[in-house]
């Protein structure tokens, strides 16, 4: 099956190492360039609002999900595809995964990790059987990663789940799997 949308998950801040910023940028390229729709959650800011303008810089397709009460905190993208508004977190990841063929996590903070926790949970519990990619951008997520492997170590992770994460490096490493 081939990715007609990608959820990406990833921080309301740029943070401080600009291969974030730029891996950010590049997936954008790609998503639009490979006739993908970025489904995010709607912010205009960070990585979020990198993704999404790159996306649409490049001729891309974006909606954007944000719940009412994020829409002054946030500072809603108003120049992508659609925004579409939720009433609350629970129904935004909702909307986010009921859109998506995948998804991919990007650098973030602890709202991208409990979207990225949930997913996998989501696919543990057979709610749905989606494809989860982690960008590991300037090895970001190196600790988590080695985490993850210490809880499948230790027994406490199904091997199907674990098989359904896939790590990459940057951006251009995700090509061969769109399709």
């Amino acid at each position: 099956m081939s990715i007609q949308s990608l959820a990406v998950f990833c921080g309301s801040k740029s943070g401080s190492n600009p291969t974030f910023i730029k891996d950010a940028a590049i997936l954008g390229k790609i998503l639009a360039e490979q006739n993908v729709r970025l489904i995010y959650g709607g912010g205009s800011s960070g990585l979020m609002g990198t993704i999404a303008d790159s996306v649409m810089n490049n001729n891309g397709k974006v909606t954007g999900i944000i719940p009412k009460m994020l829409l002054e905190w946030e500072k809603q993208h108003r120049e992508i595809t659609e925004l579409r508004i939720s009433n609350d977190m629970h129904e935004r990841k909702r909307m986010i995964y009921s859109l998506c063929d995948a998804a991919m996590v990007l650098p973030g903070g602890f709202g991208t990790l409990d979207e990225l926790f949930e997913i996998v949970t989501w696919n543990q519990l057979t709610i749905h059987d989606k494809e989860i990619y982690i960008l590991n951008s300037g090895g970001f997520y190196q600790s988590l990663i080695a985490h993850i492997e210490l809880m499948r170590r230790e027994g406490f992770l199904y091997e199907e789940t674990v098989k359904q994460i896939t790590i990459i490096n940057k951006p251009e490493d995700f090509i061969p799997y769109i399709q």
